[in-house]
């Protein structure tokens, strides 16, 4: 297994609960225990939780799984000679193969040099660096509206900071959760006291003596800032793979079974395949993806591609007092209609079609209220 994230710790636990009895190495890039990525940017940003609390396991664990665990970061890939190449140039060999590198944070264009005082959040240390910048004080500039952003937006804001989100669409999270939703959630952060500069793009960041000033606006605006966080997106980490031999595209591209090539395959952030559910290619960045196709990965590759993963995905985010979760997909040209309350009883279910087909569903502070409509959307027959 190569990445150390949920995707992997589901892996390894497949196959031993599945009967494998053979040797298993979990490559994990940083000098800790593998952990949970979501608690960064809520409870571990905030301070509620102590860093230790988002292991995925303990060190015993992996020992009773017979796991060993490398701290080393893969540098390349031979599939011929099933070999993966790590740092320093030693190899290491294997007969199955799970790829499980995650992604890494988009930078600004143009952003050539370092400059104090702006942040990706991505990893633990990341989190522990803007909390140290949070706790400094000061004003925060957010460099982009998807939901990473509007979380670490309201854990600012809980902080007491003041916070200005810079977005070029015309919503927060609107490839996300599409207009009528996003301008509910625009409507949270700015009642909260988020300010908001909507459909404005960055032009530069200003710094004075190598530490960041301000952010200049494509308008002509600046923003006096003492924190940036730039929150662009994410892009598949594949820069390893490369010259391997295997299909990248939107990352890993495997088939409908996770693989990627005889004896690899691919899961959680990093990996594109054909959803049978909806007969599309997707890549999933959300947590529950990570441990399902990490465990549908390792069983395929145990077993011999027993069957196609199908999953309905779902995800959440939690702002201030809200809680979003969604099943299924929301496509961005669907039709959406509220089906339970609305956006000024603060609590909501949307549901969104294609073609009258159910495509996807989204309950605000409604965890009961949507539980039918995904029970409709797993008794949909799959599309052809």
């Amino acid at each position: 297994m190569v990445g150390g994230g949920a995707a992997s710790v589901a892996a390894v636990e497949t196959l031993r609960r599945e009967g494998y009895d053979g040797s298993l190495t979990l490559l994990c890039g940083e000098p800790i225990l593998p952990y949970d990525r979501p608690p960064l940017s809520k409870q571990v940003l905030t301070g509620t939780w102590d860093r230790g609390r988002t292991r995925l396991r303990e060190r015993k664990d992996y020992s009773d799984l017979g796991v060993r665990l490398l701290h080393a970061r893969a540098r390349g890939l031979d599939p011929g000679r099933r070999t993966v190449h790590l740092d320093g140039g030693s190899g290491l060999e294997y007969d199955g193969l799970v790829i499980a590198t995650g992604v890494r944070p988009r930078r600004l264009p143009g952003a050539s040099r370092p400059t104090g005082g702006v942040h990706v959040l991505r990893d633990r240390p990341d989190a522990t660096e803007l909390r140290t910048a949070f706790e400094a004080g000061g004003r925060v500039v957010i460099v982009g509206a998807g939901f990473l952003g509007m979380e670490v937006a309201a854990a600012a804001r809980g902080m007491g900071l003041d916070v200005t989100v810079v977005e070029p669409l015309a919503h927060p999270m609107l490839r996300q959760v599409g207009p009528e939703v996003g301008a509910a959630v625009a409507g949270l952060h700015r009642d909260r006291g988020t300010n908001l500069r909507l459909g404005a793009g960055v032009g530069r960041i200003l710094d004075e003596d190598g530490r960041v000033a301000a952010v200049e606006l494509s308008d002509g605006t600046v923003l006096p800032a003492d924190c940036v966080l730039v929150s662009i997106g994410a892009e598949p980490e594949v820069g390893w793979l490369e010259g391997s031999g295997l299909p990248l595209g939107d990352g890993v591209e495997c088939d409908e079974f996770c693989r990627a090539a005889p004896g690899i395959y691919a899961a959680g952030d990093v990996a594109s395949w054909p959803n049978p559910r909806y007969g599309l290619r997707m890549r999933l960045e959300h947590r529950m993806n990570a441990t399902e196709q990490g465990t549908a990965a390792a069983r395929n590759l145990l077993h011999g591609d027993v069957k196609p993963f199908s999953p309905l995905p779902y995800f959440w985010t939690d702002q201030y007092d809200v809680k979003i979760q969604a099943h299924g997909v929301l496509p961005a040209d669907a039709e959406v209609t509220f089906e339970e309350g609305t956006v000024a009883d603060g609590r909501f279910v949307a549901a969104y079609r294609t073609g009258g087909r159910l495509m996807g569903v989204l309950g605000w502070n409604a965890p009961k209220l949507v539980l039918p409509f995904r029970k409709l959307l797993l008794e949909q027959k799959a599309a052809r």
